[in-house]
Parts: structure tokens; sequence; C-alpha cells
């Protein structure tokens, strides 16, 4: 019972370590785990209460999971009326065919919000090493370069202010901007370069630097929005000031009838095809995981030997006993003492000893009583004699040679 028991603290504590090898929040790279600004986020940057609040005042609200070329194909959609909101900087970048088709879609008589992190430096767009402009100038037309002479910084939250009267600014006395305070990126004020084929009017700016923060311009039937301010709509955002009523104007002013308010969530890496978001907090996820460490707990526990099984070796045979005791005595036994027991062991053999007898002088004499046998040839006799005075001088004898003669010599002795 203790075996068991300390079989499954250790089983725990191998979950443990692979829990917080593999699936710590920093396992995945860095970044991994940052609320990106997606519709079905409901942490601090996601846009879920956007949504959720939209569609409680009776708005249609679309999660775009597909490039933008399926704008033109879309049959769920009214030709005119409708708002697509684009946060910056995206996990994936523009095709030409997505920008022809986006043009399409603004000069039909849509509208374009693209919601940029030039001003402010919320969590997400530090996780992306901060925003490309060139994506605002692909899709918008307008260029924007850092200002940094004779203005100052912007701080942190950051304020827009109405520069006039306008439609999107009604009832909007300032809106509010939060920055992630563990960037080592200030905010920084941004200028809009005019284009050449038009113009862009410079709706709010900054309160504190000054400088523009909030663009607009017309594109066909349609229009264009630019926010300098990434975070004004999130979920942490959203409620502060009159961060909504800013929202709530350009929604009113840009959606029609039949129109729909649609958040890019695949530029934020929100996929049609894969969600992690809703695979992850998918409860089948978690009963699966439940019942695999349920099995392999008990496996562990009653299918694992705690113990290596004792390997018992066979009883060895005779002859392997034999050849065992005799590579040991060739090994501790030196070669001319072995030659004198094979003598001993002869002479009380053929009876030519008397009790315990030795190799002494007189075994000479009982060796040479040997020759009257009349099966012994001279020649084994002669060799014999003459190993057994080499035995007794501490000379080398060929023992194998030996053995066999003195069995020979044993066969034909015996009566």
């Amino acid at each position: 019972m203790k075996e068991r028991l300390v079989t499954f603290v250790a089983a725990l504590g191998a979950l443990a370590l692979f829990a917080g090898a593999f699936l710590q929040p920093g396992g995945r790279g860095a970044g991994a785990d940052v609320p990106r600004p997606t519709t079905s986020e409901r942490r601090a940057d996601g846009y879920s209460a956007a949504r959720s609040w939209l569609e409680g005042e009776g708005v249609r609200v679309i999660s775009l999971r597909e490039r933008l070329g399926v704008l033109a194909e879309r049959r769920d959609l009214a030709p005119v009326g409708n708002l697509l909101i684009i946060t910056l900087p995206g996990v994936t970048g523009f095709s030409s065919a997505e920008l022809a088709s986006l043009e399409h879609f603004i000069r039909a008589g849509n509208a374009l919000l693209v919601v940029a992190a030039l001003a402010d430096v919320p969590h997400w767009a530090v996780a992306r090493a901060g925003l490309t402009p060139g994506d605002v100038n692909l899709l918008t037309g307008l260029s924007f370069e850092p200002l940094r002479l004779g203005r100052r910084g912007i701080a942190s939250p950051a304020v827009l202010v109405a520069n006039g009267e306008h439609p999107y600014l009604r009832n909007v006395r300032q809106a509010v901007a939060v920055s992630d305070p563990s960037s080592d990126r200030a905010p920084a004020p941004w200028v809009l370069k005019v284009p050449y084929a038009g113009f862009a009017l410079v709706l709010a700016h900054e309160r504190a630097s000054g400088a523009g923060v909030l663009w607009t311009r017309p594109l066909g039937a349609g229009r264009i929005i630019v926010s300098g301010f990434g975070s004004l709509f999130t979920n942490r955002a959203l409620g502060l000031a009159d961060n909504g009523q800013l929202l709530a104007n350009i929604v009113a002013a840009n959606v029609g009838p039949s129109g729909s308010v649609m958040f890019d969530d695949l530029r934020q890496g929100l996929g049609a095809v894969y969600d992690p978001a809703k695979f992850y907090h998918d409860p089948r996820l978690a009963k699966t995981v439940a019942v695999l460490i349920a099995l392999w707990l008990a496996w562990v526990l009653g299918s694992t030997r705690l113990r290596a099984p004792q390997e018992r070796s066979p009883v060895p045979r005779e002859s392997e006993l034999l050849h065992a005791t005799g590579a040991l005595l060739a090994r501790v036994v030196p070669p001319e003492e072995a030659a004198r027991r094979l003598f001993d062991h002869l002479l009380r053999s053929v009876g030519a000893a008397r009790g315990g007898v030795s190799c002494g002088p007189s075994a000479a004499d009982r060796l040479s009583a040997l020759e009257r046998h009349p099966r012994l040839s001279t020649a084994d006799l002669e060799r014999l004699k003459r190993w057994h005075a080499d035995a007794l001088a501490g000379r080398r004898v060929p023992l194998r040679r030996l053995h066999e003669l003195i069995g020979r010599t044993e066969k034909i002795s015996r009566p």
C-alpha cells in the first residue's frame, strides 16, 4: 500500500512538471497569451463589449474571419450602408486583391474605420512590436509621419478632444485612450501628410500635444475614418469618458437600415477554420483531458510493476559445474602441482600405492612395476616416467596429453 501511495505522489509530480513545462502561458512564445482586439475576446483588449452593446441596440454585427475579397461575394450584406472596422497592427498582412476589393466596397457607399495604434501603445500592439504606418497608407491612402520637434509628448491616458462641430463628435466632450504602462515605448504624436488626390479633415486632436488623432476623407460614395488611438473601443476603454458615444455616432452616421458593422477578426488571428479561443474554452476539451489523466493514473497505479522482476538463473548441469570448476582450478593451481596429483591418482587406481601414497622417490619404482603389464606400450611407459620426473622437478608438463595417457593406462590396467 505504501508503494502504491508513493507511486501516486510521483505520478502527480510528473503531471505537474509536464503542465508547468508545456502548458504555461509563456511556453508557446512571447505574446502567445496577449489578448487580441477581437469580438470574441472578453478580456481588457477585446471587442466583446462593443459587439454586445451594438447587438443590444439592434445593429447587426458580423465577425469577419475571411479575407477582404469576400466583401464582394457575400449575399447577406446590403450593397451600401455597411461599416468595416479594421484594427492595426494585425497579425496578417493585406494582399493586392484584398485592397482592390476594399476600395470597391468603399466607393460603392460603405465606410471603413481604421483603428490604428499610432498615438497610444496598447498591450497587443507592444506584442506585435508596434504599428507599421505603411499598413494605414495601404488601407486609407493617407500617409503619417512622427512629429517630434516643437511638440510635447502624449501623456497616458491620452485624451481626444474635438476640433469643432461634426456628427461624429456630437455630445463627445472627450474620449480616452489607454496605453500599456509596462511598455518601453512612450506614446508619440503623428502628423498627417495631405494626399495629392484629395483632402482629409482633422476632426479631433490629443489634448496634451495638440497633434491630430481623428481624421476622415471621402472615397467615391463612401468614407474612410482613421483613429490614431487603437484602444478607444476596447473592453477596458469603451466605458471611459465619451468613448461609447463616439462609436455610437460613427455607427449612426454610416450604417444604413439594412447595413451591418463588421469587425475584421481575421487580421487579429481569428480565422474561420480554426478558432483557438473557442477550442480552449470548449468544455469537451476539459472533460477529455480529465479522462486521459484518470486513465493514465489508473495505468500507473494498477498495471505498472513497482519492482523489477527478480531474474532466477536455471540450475546448472553437471557438465557446466565441472567445466566451471576445471576453469577455476586451471587458473589457481600450478601446472606441476596438477601433474603430481594426476600421478597420485594413477598410482592409487592401479594399486601401486598403499594408503595415502604420494609422489615421493619410491613412486618411480612403482611406475616401473607397470612394465610387466602386457597391454601398456614401452613408449607410453617412458612418457609417464619422463613427465613424472618433470612434475617432481617443477618443470612444465602437458597436462592435457598427460590426462589422456593416464586415462588409457587406467583403462587397460583394470582386471
